[in-house]
């Protein structure tokens, strides 16, 4: 057990004046730079977090579902983000701190909450720019830059020259990130334009019928169970747009800024889902587009010749996959940052730089991400792992809304959640049943991630647990709650 009269890990309202210097040097060396992120910054933010789900991956689903199967999965997945982000919304308002969904599930659950949920968001965040980057490198290769192959170089340049822009600065990264955001979305649009122009509704379900499986058709041609097995991938238009409040002790007002971000940008990706997914299936079909790696580029290209507008979607595609990959880097560290700096994983990992970068929270986590992406090259199988944590995630940020508007009703809410506890409960049962369908997608990607889970648990249980900061904001928010309860009671 922590030591009471250690000032780091003593209970806030138990330090003296005398005590506070300590916890002030701990936090001094442990702060991020305030007021850089504005509403466009944060829009920018939560777009880029997903655009590269748009290029590629979705189209995996068509072989789960058809285009029916899929159509369904992707509007009930789009259901499930936008009750999440107008829950996280009213979460973020509340408790505007750099552990965004950790934070939030400590306050209403607990420290175990509040490390299950955190846990789960770093395995999502550390996986999938891992992925990404062997995605970028098949990018590379394909379209003959600078003559590189896909391997180990290509992974180690995105890390470095993507991880050097972090620490250089957030306000900097994020423009950065807003300027390529752009460049993907805009060829969204180009590739929309292209595609639709022939449009053809009897490609959309040319895919052959299972007539064993039950209730097939020509529009769920594997039946009524593909629905469910391609929810992981109507999950990719819109995986990680809940990372936004991660931004929070970076962001100008944040209790205003952050709800109108992220609804802004969960806006955009209905828009942009759409689009791409009508389009894409319907210049080509889906049967030809299921299961290749660019589903824009061939939607674009019936007979295999390269045209201008696909020359133009494929460069963009590259655009996006660093769009995405770039800011899943910024969503990691701020995550692993803030779990450090709470004591629930080591402290020097949260550790900031003179430009108030945390850079072992940058470092560690790409060192990881490089060194599983050139040992393994499994890409796919690393985002359904990415796609498992999140899932757990969602549904434990989902309960925390539920729990707190049960328990601490008269919280000051800047931002209320429309519906209330509806919205978040309809959050909570969608995440579940996405949960349940990682195992009929993958179920050793599954099993993987729950193997890292039990490995984690296993150091919090006996370890991190008894060594938590109290001076964290996080914690300092659940002393106070747990405080005010007290009086109430008394």
């Amino acid at each position: 057990m922590a030591d009471s009269t250690d000032p780091r890990t003593a209970p806030p309202a138990a330090a003296s004046a005398g005590d506070s210097a300590p916890q002030d040097a701990y936090l001094q060396k442990r702060t991020l730079r305030r007021g850089s992120a504005g509403p466009l910054l944060l829009t920018g933010l939560g777009v880029a977090y997903v655009v590269s789900g748009d290029f590629s991956g979705w189209n995996n689903g068509l072989a789960q579902g058809g285009f029916g199967g899929l159509a369904i999965a992707a509007v009930l997945m789009g259901l499930m983000y936008t009750c999440l982000v107008f829950a996280l919304a009213e979460l973020a308002s509340v408790l505007p701190t750099a552990g965004g969904g950790y934070g939030f599930a400590r306050r209403a659950l607990g420290t175990w909450g509040g490390f299950l949920t955190g846990t789960a968001i770093l395995i999502e965040y550390v996986l999938a720019p891992a992925a990404i980057s062997l995605f970028i490198g098949d990018y590379v290769e394909s379209l003959g830059l600078f003559g590189l192959t896909s391997s180990w170089p290509v992974y180690l340049a995105c890390f470095v020259v993507f991880i050097g822009i972090h620490l250089w600065g957030v306000g900097e990264a994020l423009r950065f990130s807003l300027v390529v955001t752009a460049v993907a979305v805009a060829a969204v649009v180009v590739f929309a334009v292209g595609a639709l122009s022939d449009f053809h509704v009897g490609a959309l379900d040319d895919i052959p019928v299972d007539t064993g499986a039950f209730g097939a058709s020509s529009w769920l041609p594997f039946g009524i169970l593909g629905i469910w097995a391609a929810f992981p991938f109507g999950m990719w238009f819109f995986l990680g747009v809940e990372g936004v409040p991660l931004a929070a002790e970076e962001t100008k007002d944040p209790a205003r800024t952050l709800p109108k971000a992220m609804a802004a940008a969960m806006g955009i990706l209905l828009l942009l889902a759409l689009v791409t997914f009508v389009a894409a299936t319907g210049a080509r079909g889906s049967a030809a587009v299921q299961s290749v790696g660019d589903p824009l580029v061939q939607a674009l290209q019936p007979h295999g010749e390269p045209t201008t507008v696909s020359r133009i979607v494929n460069y963009a595609g590259l655009a996006g996959l660093v769009a995405s990959f770039f800011s899943l880097i910024f969503a990691g560290s701020r995550q692993l940052f803030a779990l450090s700096r709470a004591g629930y994983l080591p402290r020097f990992l949260s550790l900031t730089s003179r430009r108030k970068a945390p850079y072992l929270a940058l470092l560690v986590p790409g060192a990881l991400g490089f060194a599983l992406a050139a040992a393994t090259g499994d890409g796919a199988r690393m985002l359904n792992i990415a796609v498992f944590g999140a899932t757990i995630s969602y549904a434990l940020m989902s309960l925390s809304h539920i729990v707190l508007r049960r328990r601490e009703p008269e919280l000051p809410r800047p931002y209320r959640t429309p519906g209330g506890t509806l919205t978040s409960s309809v959050a909570f049962v969608l995440a579940c049943a996405a949960l349940v369908a990682t195992f009929l997608v993958d179920k050793e990607a599954a099993l993987m991630a729950l193997g890292v889970y039990g490995v984690a648990l296993a150091y919090f249980a006996s370890y991190s647990r008894h060594r938590l900061v109290a001076a964290a904001p996080e914690e300092e928010f659940a002393a106070l709650a747990a405080a005010e309860a007290e009086l109430e009671r008394d």
